[in-house]
């Protein structure tokens, strides 16, 4: 056996080179700048894993082939993690402050925004990349700040281009935290993130609580039917939380579940990442156009809850308006980050809560809208 066939090292190439330099930086900043590492981690590592030359573990018969064929070209992985989320949220902020839908509808614009600045990058105008109009429109998905949105419309519409944009996706949304503050900043004047929100709302009533998932499924499924399977899982794991009869299922859902197949699918988002077919400048544009469309999410979001802050008189923070993207719980936290460093009296958890579980339902509902029309 000639040496090369036996050892990894006479194979190591430049794309392997920098793919474990990615994989390097994924995992520093999730250890050392604890930037989502319960994302991060394990995407660092099924990076490593997939660029060790000779290990086979990315081809069909592969371990990391066999996780994406199982997890994520039939969608199983994203509908579990759907339960599992939403079994983690609670409706109530959105159901005390239905005002807060808007941001949620808002922070959408990055999908739309996307979509047609790629189709007329691609086959719309220019010509410059080799876009279809449904391979535009799943990278516009992106935007959607929702993984499991972005690996269940880029699986129907455009599945040669599943592996870098469900990368691009999950790895956006970890760096939610990085992305969104400096636009923030941007757009709000320091008087406007100084605004401090009213902390009391509305009672919710657990019947409410129970009935809104419930309707939600049907309404939306007979909006958007093909955004049934997203909605429906995610509304079941809310309803395992509010129902209150099952509390064993509504833990192991939110804990268990959603950890198991988190550690199943960053490994797998990982392993799709090999640096052969990895770096390619459809690729890297499908990475730039993805930066764009969080950057447009969170703008809109943002300039939206300014409008509410002009109508209201003053009364809503426009931070609040980033958390509009479906990046659950990510967002939510930033806003109050972000407010809480321009007054340490200013808690916005609450009203961004609210915003981001709007977001999530909204960009599950703009999926299917883009689904609907190009399928």
């Amino acid at each position: 056996m000639e040496l090369q066939n036996l050892f990894g090292i006479f194979s190591f190439t430049w794309q392997t080179a920098v793919m474990l330099i990615i994989a390097g930086i994924l995992i520093y900043l999730a250890i050392a700048r604890d930037v989502e590492p319960v994302l991060l981690l394990p995407i660092g590592a099924g990076i490593i894993l997939a660029n060790i030359p000779l290990a086979g573990l990315t081809e069909a018969n592969g371990i990391l082939g066999l996780l994406r064929k199982a997890g994520i070209e039939t969608e199983l992985f994203p509908l579990l993690i759907f339960i599992g989320v939403g079994a983690m949220i609670d409706f109530g902020p959105v159901l005390a402050r239905p005002s807060l839908v808007l941001l949620g509808a808002a922070a959408q614009f990055g999908i739309f925004g996307t979509f047609l600045l790629v189709y007329m990058i691609g086959d719309g105008w220019l010509h410059l990349m080799p876009f279809t109009l449904k391979q535009a429109a799943s990278i516009g998905v992106i935007g959607s700040a929702d993984g499991p949105t972005s690996i269940y419309v880029s699986s129907l519409l455009a599945p040669e281009l599943l592996g870098p944009i469900v990368v691009a996706a999950y790895s956006y949304m970890a760096l939610v935290p990085i992305i969104q503050p400096p636009i923030m900043r941007l757009l709000t004047t320091k008087k406007e993130r100084n605004i401090r929100m009213s902390s009391k709302a509305g009672e919710v009533s657990k019947r409410t609580k129970i009935l809104f998932p419930i309707v939600t499924i049907i309404v939306v499924g007979l909006v958007a039917p093909m955004a049934t399977p997203l909605i429906g899982f995610l509304m079941f794991g809310n309803l395992l939380r509010e129902s209150g009869v099952v509390a064993r299922l509504a833990s192991t859902a939110e804990n268990e579940l959603v950890n198991i197949v988190t550690i199943l699918l960053g490994l797998t988002i990982g392993g799709m990442m090999p640096g052969s077919e990895f770096l390619k400048p459809q690729t890297i544009m499908i990475f730039v156009m993805g930066i764009v469309a969080f950057a447009l999410d969170t703008a809109t979001g943002v300039i939206f809850g300014k409008i509410m802050c002009l109508v209201s008189k003053g009364k809503v923070n426009p931070l609040i308006g980033a958390a509009g993207i479906s990046a659950f719980p990510m967002a939510a936290r930033v806003a109050q980050k972000v407010g809480l460093k321009e007054n340490p009296h200013n808690h916005l958890l609450m009203q961004a809560a609210g915003a981001n579980t709007a977001g999530q339902i909204a960009s599950v509902v703009a999926g299917g809208a883009i689904l609907a029309l190009l399928l």
